[in-house]
């Protein structure tokens, strides 16, 4: 989730400890930097009254400072500050319950300890041995680790590693082929991770400002900003679920090669089970592509070569692959990491969730599948809003299953079998809501015969809720922010508003998605009594209506003079074949201007005169 959304999740004591910890950033770093000065000017200096906007800007100005801040702090704060953070940075834990947490850190711990023992019985058998073996390899490591935790003593001070001597570690362990996992495990032997007090960690790191505690749900948010910050600091250039996309596209024969590098067991293992071992070893994804994948006798032109293939596989689009090794590692990299927003916007909302239904047919265990991969709750309820916040794009998911399940749906959708099987299948989707977005008009007036003609199978009773979803990809495409997040806080079982729209940080437009069969839209009665249950518990939670607007195919003349004479609330009406009118002139300039201002004029609005001045 990002920063600004965090923000608005919480209140203003459980931000007051990274307000904190920004306003010190700043008031240190303003002399030196006229940019966040003048940041800082805008609001009067007083950080704690800035909008979530305004923090997230200052925040972006700051961000290598706090990175450096909390790089000094977290060296300084043992063993279980590291674990906590290599948990709370994996993908699905930066949202997720304290009590989660915990049983995570105990989980992680006793694996750690497991793997501690095993190590230990390695290096003991290497210690009567002249032989350069695999357990002379551990011990080397534990050694050089051994010297550089203690001697700190040696000078009267701490026991501790500091980020330089990690450095050098780091290295050793590269060339020693140790992966990160069996390095964690081996510091464990030396400098042991408590096993409890994981919620005290937690208040360590919201003091340093690396998380938000929401005390009334006892949930932890780590921003992905933060996230990002954190996997620098751990020498992580992947998330976990980009580097599973790279050993999907991989051969067998690449990814065995990987684990005898690492002199992991190859024989008998199943490729799955290959992958999971790789993931879980930390290995970095940087040495794989550059030498793990490769044999021995492969030249430099078939290595560049194999990397241009992958490229190809992945479906990245990118402008240059680079003509160096390193230059197209650079390139996955790089592309992989900013993919999050280009993959999220391939699929509308209502696309990912008519994705993420249809998977679960084909793959009735895939929510079990998700909750395992991304270490979510099993009492989570999961949805695409929930994935969405989790930044987990309908492409995570797809690589979640393995090459012969994605074959599977791809036939069973009878779809092509040239290409990328994962980017059709999303493809499929997002031309599925084109068509709908095309007959919109239709769609609202529930006209099944012409939905029909036009290659569109849908139930008369999923009309409604798809008209609702359409509504707010359409929405998303005009550039409104439709706050899924503000929904579900102001949504009760009994109240239920179908868009809200964020101007700012405090304003918002409610918006009402409605079908009419025959004639027009006319029950302004029942429809004004819920629009302004839904103004009341906005209000209710510090949120300024600026708009009602209800969307409908038309509306009666009593239905708009009583919009028009309402005293309550401000309401504007809008009919479906207008707001299809204000998407076609916006799709087709090439530099549209549109502001939802346009939709708070009240009354029935003019669709034609908003689409002329686009």
């Amino acid at each position: 989730m990002k920063l600004n959304q965090v923000l608005s999740s919480i209140n203003q004591v459980e931000k007051s400890k990274f307000i904190s910890c920004l306003d010190k950033l700043c008031s240190g770093a303003m002399h030196d930097d006229k940019q966040l000065a003048k940041s800082v000017s805008k609001i009067d200096g007083q950080i704690k009254n800035a909008s979530g906007s305004e923090i997230t800007a200052l925040f972006s100005l700051v961000s290598s400072y706090f990175k450096k801040e909390i790089q000094d702090q977290i060296a300084m704060s043992g063993a279980q500050i590291g674990l906590l953070i290599n948990i709370l940075t994996r993908d699905g834990n930066s949202i997720a319950r304290t009590s989660w947490i915990e049983t995570l850190y105990n989980k992680e711990w006793s694996n750690l300890k497991k793997s501690s023992k095993e190590l230990q019985v390695e290096i003991d058998s290497s210690e009567n041995s002249d032989e350069f073996d695999r357990g002379m390899q551990l011990s080397i490591y534990r050694d050089c680790l051994k010297v550089a935790f203690l001697n700190d003593e040696k000078i009267n001070r701490e026991a501790k590693i500091t980020d330089d001597e990690r450095s050098i570690l780091n290295v050793l362990a590269d060339r020693l082929n140790i992966s990160m996992d069996e390095a964690s495990a081996i510091e464990h032997i030396i400098d042991p991770v408590p096993q409890n007090n994981a919620l005290d960690g937690l208040n360590v790191l919201r003091e340093m400002g690396v998380l938000f505690i929401n005390r009334k749900r006892s949930e932890v948010f780590v921003a992905d900003e933060v996230v990002a910050i954190l996997n620098e600091l751990q020498g992580k250039e992947l998330a976990d679920k980009h580097t599973l996309r790279i050993l999907r596209s991989l051969s067998d024969a690449e990814l065995s090669n990987i684990l005898k590098h690492y002199g992991k067991k190859v024989r008998g293992i199943e490729r799955t089970e290959k992958i999971h071992e790789i993931i879980h070893s930390r290995v970095a994804i940087r040495h794989i592509l550059h030498r793990d994948i490769f044999g021995s006798n492969e030249t430099q032109n078939q290595r560049k070569e194999r990397l241009k293939a992958l490229i190809t596989d992945l479906d990245l689009s990118v402008d240059k692959i680079g003509t160096t090794l390193g230059d197209r590692i650079d390139v996955i990299i790089n592309t992989l990491n900013k993919s999050a927003n280009d993959e999220f916007e391939a699929l509308s909302a209502a696309g990912f969730k008519e994705l993420y239904s249809t998977l679960q047919i084909h793959f009735p265990k895939l929510e079990k599948l998700l909750k395992s991969e991304f270490e979510l709750e099993d009492s989570e309820e999961l949805d695409t809003d929930k994935l969405r916040a989790l930044s987990i794009t309908p492409v995570d998911i797809l690589y979640l299953l393995s090459n012969d399940q994605i074959k599977v749906v791809r036939d069973k959708m009878s779809l092509s079998k040239r290409g990328n099987a994962r980017q059709l299948i999303l493809e499929s989707f997002a031309n599925a809501n084109d068509k709908l977005i095309e007959n919109y008009p239709a769609l609202a007036k529930r006209n099944l015969a012409s939905l029909k003609s036009a290659g569109i199978e849908i139930a008369e009773a999923e009309i409604g809720v798809k008209f609702e979803e359409i509504t707010k990809e359409i929405f998303e495409t005009l550039n409104l922010v439709v706050d899924e997040d503000i929904r579900k806080v102001i949504n009760t079982a009994k109240d239920k508003a179908d868009i809200i729209i964020s101007l700012s940080d405090n304003d918002v437009i409610i918006g009402e998605a409605k079908t009419c069969k025959n004639g027009d839209f006319a029950k302004y009665s029942t429809t004004s009594r819920q629009v302004k249950a839904y103004v009341t518990r906005c209000e209710n939670q510090g949120k300024r209506v600026a708009q009602v607007l209800i969307i409908a195919p038309s509306f009666s003349n009593d239905f708009v003079e009583s919009a028009e004479m309402d005293t309550e609330v401000n309401i504007s009406l809008l009919e479906a074949q207008g707001l299809k009118l204000i998407y076609d002139a916006f799709k087709a300039r090439r530099h549209p201007k549109f502001s939802a201002r346009l939709l708070t004029k009240g009354g029935l609005l003019k669709a034609e005169l908003i689409a002329k001045n686009i």
